[in-house]
C-alpha cells in the first residue's frame, strides 16, 4: 500500500508542479533545495540511491542531489519509473522478504543497515517530507496544492480502508 501511495501523491504533486506558471517550479526560493523542483530531484535521488542498495550495487552518487536540475517533464517520467520499479518490487516480496537486512554506505560516509521494510518506510515517509515542503512553496507562487495526505489516499484509491 505504501509504495502505491507513494505513486499516487507524487502524481498528484507532479500534476500540480506541471501546472504552475511559467518559471515558478524552478523559481528560486529562500528553501534548503532552492527550487520546487530541486526539491523533487532530490527525492528521486534518494530513492535511486535506495534502489540501488536493494539491488546491491554502487549508485555513484556523491551527494544526495545532482548539480544539474532536470525540467520537470523529464524528472517526472524518471519518477514514474522509479514509483513502477518500486511498486513492482515489493510485489514480489514475501513477509519474511520484509526482514532481509541490507547494508550500505551513507553518501556522507559511515555504514548503514536496513530491513527491506524499513527502506521501503523511509523512501515514503522522505517523499511525503520534502512534498510537504513544495506544497508550501506553491502557497508562495500563490497555488492551492492538491491534498495528498494518507488518509485521502486510502478513502479514494485504496477501498475506503476496508
Amino acid at each position: 500500500m505504501l509504495v502505491r501511495y507513494k505513486r499516487w501523491a507524487n502524481g498528484l504533486t507532479f500534476k500540480d508542479v506541471l501546472e504552475l506558471p511559467e518559471g515558478e517550479a524552478l523559481r528560486q526560493r529562500p528553501t534548503r533545495f532552492g527550487s520546487m523542483m530541486h526539491t523533487l530531484n532530490h527525492v528521486y535521488v534518494v530513492d535511486d540511491i535506495f534502489r540501488h542498495h536493494l539491488q546491491g550495487k554502487k549508485h555513484g552518487y556523491t551527494a544526495r542531489n545532482t548539480e544539474h536540475t532536470p525540467t520537470a517533464g523529464a524528472l517526472w517520467e524518471a519518477v514514474q519509473e522509479m514509483d513502477r520499479w518500486y511498486i513492482d518490487l515489493v510485489d514480489t516480496w514475501l513477509d519474511d522478504d520484509l526482514t532481509k537486512v541490507v547494508h550500505f554506505e551513507f553518501i556522507g560516509g559511515g555504514q548503514g543497515a536496513m530491513t527491506r521494510e524499513q527502506i521501503v518506510l523511509h523512501i515514503v515517509n522522505h517523499g511525503s517530507y520534502h512534498r510537504g515542503f513544495v506544497g508550501d512553496l506553491m502557497y508562495q507562487v500563490p497555488f492551492m496544492p492538491t491534498a495528498n495526505d494518507l488518509p485521502v489516499f486510502i478513502r479514494d484509491q485504496y477501498g475506503g480502508g476496508h
